[in-house]
């Protein structure tokens, strides 16, 4: 008996969905827990303190300064560069007038020869009216065969000279436009300190920057403290070597058992000694007269200065010229102790000597500061010392 088809519906089959229910529990919490290992991992970055801001806006001018030199060095290679290269495209335009000359020259002989054409020494005996008449033509070609000659060792030589110069020329111009990239490189640079230093001090809230304001002065005081310092101890020295030079003045004129002399000489200081304090004083007097005037990055004056620019200036009003740059102006004159300071000597910061000032005495200098300062007095000691020099 065949078996008999069962009617009962087919039993249906429900997915469980907890699973998936799990899976999405589980990436919620691997979400929050990654969230949660970031926010341990990066926490956000605390707000530097007004001493750190003061450090960096301070590291900023002096990057800036830094840079300022290079764009100052960049743009006085460029103007020399300039000049080499203006001469030798003159001397290049007159030797092609040279070469044009000498070229002419050529084509007239090759001209005259052309119409003349070229006859056998042989045919020309025999067509002369005399022999006398063959012989002085013969001499006479002769002698414009060599300047003929001549002509053509002349414009060889004269090519070689003209190919010459414009190959340096060409090696001038490239050094020029390298330099002009340098110049373009620094002003960038100048231009991104400053406006990094700009952009820290314009977050600054009114509180901080009057803390900054009293930082400021802190170090003020403190240089000036140094400053005064250095003052009794060149006052002191001074008057050390005053009393020991009366002491052996008094020696030298007291001295023999005889006492018949009669001293008659006149003493006088060395008219080195007296060259250098006016120049000094020039100096000096011309630094004076610009004080309260802005600080401009690369300028000379006479409106505005940069460092270098002012002492390069104030050098140059006592009759001596000195280079562009701190770098160059510090290895001029004589080096000087900052203890054995005089009026006049020239004062280098930072060990990348980014900075110059004129010494005044008493340990000041007057010194063209930093963008949106005036030039001004102030300690040497507001900045750290890298040497001093005495250029003349």
């Amino acid at each position: 008996m065949p078996a008999l088809a069962s009617h009962r519906k087919p039993r249906t089959r429900v997915r469980s969905t907890t699973p998936a229910v799990g899976l999405t529990t589980a990436a919620l919490a691997g979400v929050t827990l990654l969230s949660t290992q970031s926010a341990m991992a990066a926490p956000a970055s605390p707000k530097p303190s007004i001493e750190d801001v003061q450090k960096k806006v301070d590291d900023l001018y002096r990057q800036a300064g830094t840079a300022t030199q290079q764009y100052n060095q960049a743009k006085e290679a460029s103007a020399a560069q300039r000049g080499k290269v203006d001469a030798l495209l003159d001397d290049v335009a007159k030797r092609a007038d040279k070469l044009n000359d000498a070229r002419r020259t050529l084509g007239n002989y090759a001209a005259a020869q052309y119409r003349t054409g070229s006859i056998a020494p042989s045919a020309t005996f025999f067509l002369a009216d005399d022999p006398q008449a063959y012989f002085d033509q013969n001499q006479l070609m002769a002698r414009m065969a060599g300047r003929q000659q001549e002509a053509v060792t002349d414009f060889r030589t004269q090519q070689a000279a003209a190919s010459k110069k414009r190959a340096e020329a060409a090696k001038s111009l490239e050094t020029l436009t390298e330099s002009q990239a340098t110049l373009r490189t620094s002003k960038a640079n100048i231009q991104k300190k400053l406006g990094e230093a700009r952009t820290m001090l314009s977050k600054l809230t009114a509180e901080e920057k009057a803390r900054l304001a009293a930082l400021e002065r802190k170090k003020e005081a403190e240089a000036k403290r140094k400053a005064e310092e250095l003052a009794r101890q060149q006052a002191a020295a001074k008057a050390e070597a005053d009393r020991k030079a009366e002491e052996a003045a008094k020696q030298a004129g007291s001295g023999g058992d005889t006492g018949t002399g009669t001293g008659t000489g006149t003493g006088t200081g060395t008219g080195s000694d007296s060259s250098a304090t006016t120049k000094a004083d020039k100096v000096l007097a011309f630094a004076r007269a610009q004080i309260g005037k802005p600080y401009v990055w690369g300028a000379t004056g006479p409106s505005s200065y940069d460092c270098s620019g002012l002492t390069q200036a104030a050098w140059k009003a006592a009759g001596v010229d000195i280079p562009r740059t701190t770098w160059d102006q510090v290895e001029i004159g004589t080096r000087i102790a900052t203890a054995d300071l005089q009026p006049g000597d020239l004062v280098f910061f930072y060990d990348d000597i980014s900075h110059v000032g004129i010494y005044k005495g008493d340990g000041m200098m007057i010194h063209a500061p930093k963008p949106g300062a005036n030039v001004r007095e102030e300690s040497i000691y507001y900045m750290p010392i890298y040497g001093s020099v005495r250029p003349a």
